[in-house]
């Protein structure tokens, strides 16, 4: 296939490709164009409603168009916006986000969507997830693919990472699939090793002493002798598991933290359920503030570093389940409701349990935008309405998308 076109590309999509339209009205995806462009692409895949292809000139530039920092850009499947300007970035993204609320979601009149950049827009990850090549050389999968190739450099993980990586050897193993390295306070790191059956440990990273905890089917191994990190935000101290999941971007996290003790009516009457708590990151700042704290975690290592966190407070509950059957089941009487699903969103059940709460006011922290969109479809179905939405740019240089939207509840 080698048809080639000339287009005048008209917005960005949810995913990280431009959208336009061919001569003969078909709708088409193109990777690494930026809205307004006029490009010369090349057909690589027809669907039955859309089209998809590469770019293979770009005839007239965006004003926005950057020199992308990174060599391995577009063959590299991590990063998707490099090629434009940090601002034109977080315009697209505010755009994406308003389109999925409306057209998923079916969302009318809707706040103007607030924007909140990152504090870094590069070297911003604490948690960076690795494959290995056929060489058992570090690297990333490929766009569009999910092969492996090795890497020279990345420019997302924050500096003790990027020190450590570029140093570990290792052996291609059987079973072994990736390798996650974590940075926490005062440049201390963990490497855990996913796979899945129990892995031998056996590679070095130039001499520097190991020692290694199982974590059920996959081997895990841990500098410094230890299972877990610390993370500061805002001055407190979070214990993190190698299984416990965090804001990768901790800066960002800072500020998510803060709006939301700004814009929720925390008062020492309040009751307020954390559902998908983790380990306790929005909790550990709210639990000061209200008379009840409830926390809601399926993930038992999560739930150990949640009472870990919080073990200074008594005011705070903490159910170890699934957030769905629990809201469908306990009535806590609640003021708010703050949920942070993970990609999937809420769904059906879990939305019908936090109706089922009666909450004034609910705080939804998304990293999806259609998921988001979804749900919000149900909330307004159960009597909420939409207050304010809020893009936290929680992955620069990439599609993903964060937000937190504030919901009140119909009179």
């Amino acid at each position: 296939m080698d048809e080639l076109f000339e287009i005048r590309v008209d917005s960005l999509a949810y995913g990280g490709d431009a959208l336009g339209r061919l001569p003969d009205g078909r709708v088409v995806f193109v990777p690494y164009a930026i809205p307004g462009e006029v490009v010369k692409l090349r057909i690589v895949e027809n669907k039955a409603h859309h089209t998809v292809a590469e770019l293979v000139e770009v005839l007239q530039a965006s004003p926005e168009r950057v020199t992308p920092r990174c060599p391995h850009f577009g063959t590299c499947g991590g990063c998707h916006y490099q090629h434009m300007s940090y601002p034109a970035q977080l315009n697209a993204k505010a755009a994406i986000l308003k389109e999925q609320l409306e057209r998923i979601g079916r969302l009318q009149q809707l706040p103007e969507i607030m924007t909140r950049p990152s504090p870094e827009a590069w070297y911003y990850r604490n948690t960076v997830q690795f494959h290995l090549s056929r060489e058992g050389k570090l690297g990333y999968q490929r766009a569009r693919s999910n092969k492996p190739f090795a890497i020279r450099e990345c420019h997302l993980p924050e500096p003790p990472i990027n020190h450590l990586w570029p140093l570990i050897d290792i052996e291609p193993m059987r079973g072994l699939e990736r390798i996650s390295l974590k940075a926490g306070l005062d440049e201390d790191l963990m490497v855990v090793l996913e796979g899945n059956e129990m892995l031998p440990v056996d590679f070095s990273i130039e001499g520097l002493p190991v020692s290694v905890v199982q974590l059920g089917e996959a081997g895990s191994t841990i500098l410094a002798g230890s299972d877990h990190i610390l993370i500061e935000i805002l001055g407190r101290k979070f214990q993190v598991s190698a299984k416990s999941f965090f804001q990768v971007n901790k800066l960002q996290a800072a500020e998510m933290v803060r709006y939301l003790l700004e814009q929720l009516p925390l008062n020492p009457d309040s009751t307020v359920v954390d559902a998908y708590c983790g380990v306790g990151l929005f909790s550990a700042f709210m639990a000061a503030k209200v008379e009840r704290l409830v926390g809601i975690e399926i993930s038992p290592e999560a739930c150990e570093d949640y009472t870990t966190n919080l073990d200074n407070f008594s005011n705070v509950e903490l159910y170890e389940a699934a957030v769905e059957d629990v809201l469908s089941t306990v009535n806590f009487k609640v003021d708010m409701v703050v949920v942070d699903p993970p990609r999937a969103g809420l769904g059906v059940k879990t939305v019908r349990g936090v109706l089922a709460q009666g909450a004034r006011q609910v705080a939804y922290v998304s990293c999806d935008p259609a998921t988001l969109a979804r749900d919000a479809k149900q909330l307004v179905a159960g009597g909420y309405r939409l207050d304010k939405v809020t893009l936290f740019d929680m992955f620069p240089q990439t599609y993903h998308i964060e937000s937190i939207s504030l919901w009140e509840k119909n009179n």
